[in-house]
């Protein structure tokens, strides 16, 4: 698809917008250590990338573990923290939205206020307004097509004509089960030495690409 065609254009956040996804596991991991429960980087990554926090819970749950009820709260406020002070855009995504002429929003499976944050601490808030959407505002997250949905429905815009911007395995499988035409971005530093390109093919994706740069380039 043309993404100057396109009647929605739908970007994931993390990893897509904001080169987050390390920070954030290696947030989770660290946190879980702190209360017992051991879970390196690497898996955390493929456990959890593109997913939402709620994920988390039910992961531990259906292993008979339950996560404190300080688990969350000390996630985010650490979370916080290091995006705050670490955070940084994906090179180039500045530029990419500066150029569409299609209505463009946020589809995200972190929590609105992680989101807000991320786009304030990067400069990109003011790119998007008010157009973010959440985990929080649907039944399932993705790789359930809800979100997606949702976010087509409040930008009255037909899912056959929507273009996904994604970085995860349960992004791309939540767009394509929602009808859209799903591309997948494997230029955030969690892709580095891993074959992002192979993983979201995989998952279904349209085309992948490493570099906004690339991101008018139809392959």
């Amino acid at each position: 698809m043309d993404p100057g065609r396109a009647d929605l254009i739908i970007f994931d956040c993390d990893g897509v917008l904001v080169d987050s996804e390390l920070l954030s596991c290696r947030c989770l991991s660290e946190v879980l250590a702190e209360f017992g429960f051991e879970l390196g980087l690497e898996q955390a990554l493929g456990l959890f990338l593109g997913r939402s926090t709620a994920a988390i819970g039910q992961y531990y749950r259906e292993r008979g573990q339950i996560l404190p009820g300080e688990f969350l709260p000390r996630l985010k406020a650490r979370v916080l923290e290091i995006f705050t002070r670490s955070l940084r855009p994906i090179p180039g995504v500045g530029a990419v939205v500066s150029e569409l002429k299609a209505p463009f929003c946020v589809a995200s499976s972190s929590d609105l206020d992680r989101v807000s944050l991320s786009l304030n601490v990067t400069g990109l808030a003011s790119h998007f307004g008010d157009r973010l959407y959440t985990a929080q505002m649907v039944q399932h997250g993705k790789p359930a097509p809800d979100l997606f949905l949702y976010a087509a429905g409040k930008m009255r815009a037909d899912p056959a004509r929507a273009l996904v911007i994604e970085d995860s395995v349960s992004g791309v499988q939540a767009a394509k089960a929602a009808g859209m035409t799903v591309w997948g971005f494997v230029g955030g530093s969690h892709y580095r030495g891993r074959d992002g390109r192979a993983i979201l093919s995989a998952a279904g994706a349209d085309r992948v690409f490493a570099h906004m740069d690339d991101f008018w380039k139809e392959a």
